[in-house]
């Protein structure tokens, strides 16, 4: 039996669950010949309805409103998202086969065998807004790293190794990696989606299924479905099916910070005078606007969006509820329209850092990314200088 395929026996129910690379030629002649020859009462399929819809209809991108991308809080969520996509179609480029194709060849087997198949997939958005919404602040920045990192990466991907990627050892090296690296994030995207995938293949119809999923997903899937079985687990996947909020603690410090501040230019004042709370005002506006047009500048901002970043960032960073990104981010569409052509070509110009830069679109979400990061490093900057100010005049 093929290391990417596991046959369980789980009571009176077979559940087969077959691993694949999502970009591997292989593997859609394997889930084919598989429900073909096992005729399932259902098939499974690692896929949230997004996904599948984008899948189904590559014009929907065409629809997309960056704007209202914004609004909802989900630039970071959006960047994310084109840069996975566009490493699986950079990894299957080589070969011929585009990301998700043998999803797309085991709900067409169905369909022609007249086989129901469901979606198993928790959705993307919510994924990944439980991924950032769960990380540190450093961990935020860590994980932005990454994801900017892939983007510069060029290495060529051989078939060889892209079927590679299925065979255990080289998964739990990879997982090993991602866990020691990015631990949350590894927790968000595999583990509480290996319970999420299991949960929905064992809540599938019928007493025969063929489930097809990502082969990093299959011990931690069989794990948990044995576990189902043997009643040692839950059915019930709603605990990890919304984006937590902030903790009490995030909100705190979010209102904290500008508290503090006032505070310490008020001291600053008591002490030391008009002198002094000159010096700290500088500095706060200094750090914060400067760093974060800084930001701007390095994603090839508009003008007018480095001088939006430049006078918004000192006052935003005073209020929890809104971020100079989302200023930043606004003026830039605003002013830089993206065209048709940006929406045609936005899964493609995510492959290199140069569509990055090309693409109106992508070109937005950098720049909300990179102003805000920009604006945080400086309020921690100007806060640190603010301190020592005050230190200075012999107040502990």
């Amino acid at each position: 039996m093929s290391s990417t395929k596991k046959v369980l026996t789980l009571g009176d129910r077979k559940i087969t669950l077959i691993g694949t690379a999502h970009v591997s030629k292989e593997n859609i002649e394997e889930v084919k010949n598989e429900i073909t020859s096992e005729k399932p009462d259902c098939v499974a399929i690692e896929l949230d309805e997004r996904r599948y819809s984008s899948m189904t209809d590559p014009e929907s991108w065409k629809n997309l409103d960056i704007i209202k991308v914004l609004k909802r809080h989900e630039g970071f969520l959006m960047l994310a998202n084109l840069v996975l996509g566009s490493f699986q179609k950079r990894m299957g480029k080589n070969i011929g086969v585009k990301p998700g194709d043998e999803m797309m060849a085991a709900i067409k087997c169905a369909e022609e065998n007249g086989i129901p198949f469901t979606l198993v997939d928790r959705p993307i958005q919510i994924t990944l807004r439980r991924a950032w919404a769960k990380n540190s602040f450093f961990g935020k920045c860590k994980l932005l790293a990454s994801l900017i990192a892939s983007a510069f990466d060029r290495e060529e991907v051989s078939e060889d190794q892209i079927e590679s990627l299925k065979k255990q050892n080289e998964m739990d090296t990879m997982m090993g990696e991602l866990a020691e690296f990015l631990p949350t994030v590894k927790e968000v995207l595999i583990d509480e989606r290996d319970r999420y995938l299991a949960t929905h293949i064992w809540n599938s119809d019928g007493k025969n299924v063929v489930a097809v999923l990502g082969a990093g997903h299959l011990p931690g899937v069989e794990s948990y479905l044995e576990k189902i079985n043997d009643a040692k687990a839950v059915t019930d996947t709603s605990d990890i099916e919304n984006v937590p909020s902030g903790s009490g603690a995030g909100k705190i410090i979010g209102w904290a910070i500008p508290v503090i501040i006032a505070g310490l230019i008020a001291a600053g004042f008591i002490f030391g005078g008009k002198k002094v709370v000159s010096d700290m005002l500088v500095s706060w506006i200094l750090w914060n606007s400067i760093l974060a047009s800084l930001g701007t500048i390095l994603s090839l901002g508009h003008p007018v969006t480095i001088l939006v970043a430049f006078v918004g960032a000192p006052l935003t960073s005073l209020c929890p509820l809104i971020g100079v990104g989302f200023l930043t981010g606004i003026v830039q569409a605003v002013v830089c329209k993206p065209k048709v052509s940006d929406m045609e070509n936005l899964q493609d110009d995510a492959l290199s850092v140069k569509g990055w830069y090309k693409n109106r679109i992508i070109r937005v979400l950098i720049v909300f990314i990179l102003s805000s990061l920009g604006s945080t490093i400086g309020t921690f900057a100007a806060g640190a200088d603010i301190v020592s100010l005050l230190s200075n005049l012999g107040i502990h």
